[in-house]
């Protein structure tokens, strides 16, 4: 097996490719070795997310391209994709080798073994997530300026249209010390910024010696390692968004201003449908709170338009909400069916052609939004932390403000991985442009 070598392609969330990190280290542990092109790999693993269903349908596809190229490589497919659809994807696509859950990826070289030794396919879709969290600790490499920890996985409060529950399993939370080293580890090695991920990360809980350590624990723990100059989480749910994290954002200088809280719509009557367990106006007293204790936070959501039942009133109440808060970044979708969840059994009478419409007037009134805010910008300086140089032209760098936006700066006095002052000379909805 030391003679083997491995592509990890990666769908979907920041967790996946954080995952696919971790299955990277472990293969490599194992002596195998990683191939920047798919073609030039004995194995191919397929990291899949299963939130939206073209996301599904592109694994199939991608599938089908690499068995074109060779029918000799051993394909795995691992993460929700294969958690969710378990043995029927054999039936789908008769050259899969091996199926694997999320929470069993320190299986996947003995499985590679033993699957090209027995020339059998093998499937493991068991929840046993203390034990991927073992594993977790394998040496990660880094992966720059910006490292994401995985901190929490699974999810207990089953969203009627989503699949997390049912693919990641329940809520899960890491050790914190565990946790803190891995900071440790990664911001020697260069990571000037900890992004900590979860599927509900803001209900992090890890009980230790009678005492309960949340994430305002962990962010405070985190921010004693001093090369970390920057600390962000996502993403939360309302719901778990509690008084001390709140509070948190004005008292910890090392958490950026930026908050990633996703709303969903901004109908009470279509987030009763939803089982989000939040109005619109918990939703607000929430971004009320945190303005209050720093008003310079700014707040990015998810929207899903065209949920089943959803009214022109209750498209419009999410208008109302996008002008009011003025979420300077955002991601929306039209909903997607996803089998298993209790949103699928409803019915559907709301045409594609308004959907799409509908999902339109969103976005160009969120474009509009961005825009404005990334305007205000011009001619002022802003704390960048710079992540990397352009290969094709090394007098322009990339980097991040601490609203998270996006930063190309031209400068001959720029170190990778420090923060500078950046003056903004120009800008699209999208980024900020300037010179250091």
């Amino acid at each position: 097996m030391n003679s083997k070598s491995f592509f990890v392609k990666s769908y979907g969330c920041q967790m996946n490719f954080y995952d696919s990190e971790k299955i990277t280290s472990i293969l490599e542990n194992k002596g195998m070795t990683e191939k920047e092109e798919i073609n030039h790999a004995d194995v191919v693993i397929f990291n899949t997310c299963n939130i939206r269903d073209k996301a599904a349908h592109k694994v199939y596809s991608d599938i089908g391209r690499v068995t074109k190229l060779s029918k000799d490589k051993t394909i795995a497919v691992v993460g929700c994709v294969a958690q969710a659809e378990n043995s029927e994807m054999f039936n789908k696509n008769n050259n899969i080798d091996i199926v694997l859950g999320p929470q069993s990826y320190h299986l996947l070289p003995q499985m590679i073994n033993d699957s090209e030794k027995n020339k059998e396919k093998l499937i493991n879709t068991d929840f046993i997530i203390n034990e991927k969290f073992d594993y977790i600790n394998e040496e990660k490499k880094s992966k720059g300026v910006s490292s994401a920890i995985t901190i929490q996985e699974g999810c207990d409060k089953f969203c009627s249209f989503c699949v997390v529950p049912f693919t990641r399993g329940p809520e899960y939370s890491r050790h914190f010390n565990d946790i803190k080293l891995e900071a440790e580890s990664v911001s020697a090695r260069g990571a000037s910024e900890i992004i900590l991920l979860g599927q509900n990360v803001n209900a992090y809980n890890y009980s230790y010696k009678g005492k309960n350590h949340d994430l305002t624990h962990l962010i405070n723990l985190i921010s004693e390692i001093n090369e970390v100059k920057r600390i962000r989480y996502t993403t939360s749910h309302p719901i778990n968004m509690s008084e001390e994290l709140i509070k948190l954002h004005s008292e910890n200088n090392k958490l950026m201003p930026f908050l990633h809280l996703p709303v969903q719509s901004g109908s009470d009557q279509i987030l009763k449908k939803m089982n989000r367990k939040y109005s619109s106006y918990d939703y607000r007293k929430i971004i009320e709170k945190l303005k209050k204790y720093n008003p310079n936070i700014e707040i990015s959501s998810d929207f899903i338009i065209g949920y089943p039942g959803e009214t022109e009133k209750d498209f419009d109440e999410t208008l109302k909400l996008v002008e009011e808060i003025k979420f300077t970044q955002s991601y929306s979708f039209i909903y997607s069916e996803r089998p298993g969840t209790k949103s699928a059994s409803e019915e559907d009478e709301i045409s594609s052609k308004v959907k799409k419409e509908r999902l339109s007037v969103l976005q160009e009134k969120l474009k509009d939004i961005q825009l404005e805010y990334n305007k205000s910008f011009y001619d002022k300086s802003v704390k960048v932390l710079v992540e990397n140089q352009s290969i094709s032209n090394p007098r322009y760098f990339f980097g991040r403000t601490p609203f998270m936006q996006s930063v190309y700066l031209e400068s001959d006095r720029v170190k990778i991985g420090e923060e500078m002052d950046v003056k903004i000379t120009s800008c699209n909805h999208k980024s900020l442009y300037g010179i250091a």
